[in-house]
């Protein structure tokens, strides 16, 4: 039993061939390296060209927030395929530019893409939560990230209306692959058993915690979304596919 509750990484559809859909995925990061850390990409925007940027800029801006154009010309790389929809996987790039940023970065994608919608991991996120009827979140980030990344994701999340109870990089090694289910359910139910949080988000495209989801929502009694669950989810429905066919990736699937 307790093996079932703490799986692996994959989800489960059961096929029907009569609603197919083609989800396209751009992955940018967010892994343990550090390679996905938009900060790490070079000054792009209200730059003076030494590296500064103005007073409205969110903390770690000045130490580089993306570059548009590898990511711009990859979407419309993806929609010269037949595709339904384009998932965007990268948690920390929303962090730092927010909520607006996100929404502008989206419409010029879709501009590239000729129509075919971009779905993000944060945007997708919020939409879950919002189905869920989740208002209090718990939110935890990759051990990779750093105190400043997850405060800025803190303030992405209550920027949407949502109130953070519990913020924090989880405490495991800062390696992808010893990141497992049991640890990762042992240490986020110690942390947040004792809030009155309503959801568990998890944060970063990188960090392995669909295995827990199961086993966390039972425990805990309350919903768990995870950045790719719930961009595979907000993909799906995009498409008008039946999210209802994917079984073993929490309770956000059972809502279309």
């Amino acid at each position: 039993m307790e093996a079932r509750r703490l799986g692996g990484d994959r989800a489960h559809r059961r096929p029907d061939p009569a609603r197919r859909c083609r989800p396209g995925v751009r992955a940018e990061g967010d892994g343990a390296s550090g390679r996905g850390d938009p900060r790490n990409a070079g000054p792009v925007r209200r730059d003076d060209g030494r590296g500064r940027y103005g007073p409205d800029d969110p903390p770690g801006a000045g130490e580089g927030l993306r570059q548009a154009a590898p990511r711009d010309d990859a979407a419309e790389l993806l929609a010269a395929a037949p595709l339904h929809a384009i998932a965007y996987g990268f948690t920390s790039s929303a962090y730092v530019i927010g909520m607006e940023g996100e929404a502008e970065m989206i419409a010029r994608l879709e501009r590239r893409t000729r129509g075919i919608p971009v779905v993000v991991t944060c945007g997708a996120a919020v939409e879950g939560l919002r189905v869920l009827g989740a208002r209090r979140i718990a939110l935890i980030d990759p051990p990779w990230f750093d105190t400043e990344l997850n405060g800025l994701g803190a303030r992405y999340y209550e920027s949407a209306g949502f109130e953070v109870v519990y913020s924090s990089p989880c405490g495991l090694p800062s390696d992808q692959k010893k990141i497992a289910p049991a640890e990762l359910h042992a240490w986020v139910s110690e942390r947040v058993s004792t809030t009155d949080a309503e959801a568990v988000v998890f944060g970063g495209n990188g960090f392995r915690a669909v295995g827990a989801i199961a086993a966390l929502e039972e425990d805990l009694g309350r919903s768990v979304v995870t950045a790719n669950q719930v961009l595979l989810w907000a993909a799906l429905r995009m498409t008008d596919a039946d999210v209802r066919s994917v079984s073993d990736y929490g309770h956000l699937f059972s809502h279309d």
